[in-house]
């Protein structure tokens, strides 16, 4: 990628990927995990489809955070 990054963070206002709106769909379910071609796949909203085969062509990992205090930690 342009950037040579590694890891990608993106913040958002909900505490995962659901196959909904959370905030628009209360029973939207909750992925625990999710692969890039998932996301594809099934037209998850949870970043630019560009911006998601760019990662899972490069092998980026990336990471949600959420509105939470301490809500990124290392592996």
């Amino acid at each position: 990628m342009e950037i040579k990054a590694h890891v990608i963070l993106k913040a958002t206002r909900v505490d995962g990927i659901y196959d909904a709106d959370p905030e628009k769909v209360p029973d939207a379910k909750m992925f625990e995990r999710v692969t890039y071609l998932e996301v594809i796949q099934k037209g998850l909203a949870v970043m630019d489809s560009t911006a998601i085969s760019l990662c899972m062509d490069n092998a980026c990992r990336s990471y949600l955070q959420y509105e939470q205090a301490g809500n990124i930690r290392r592996r």
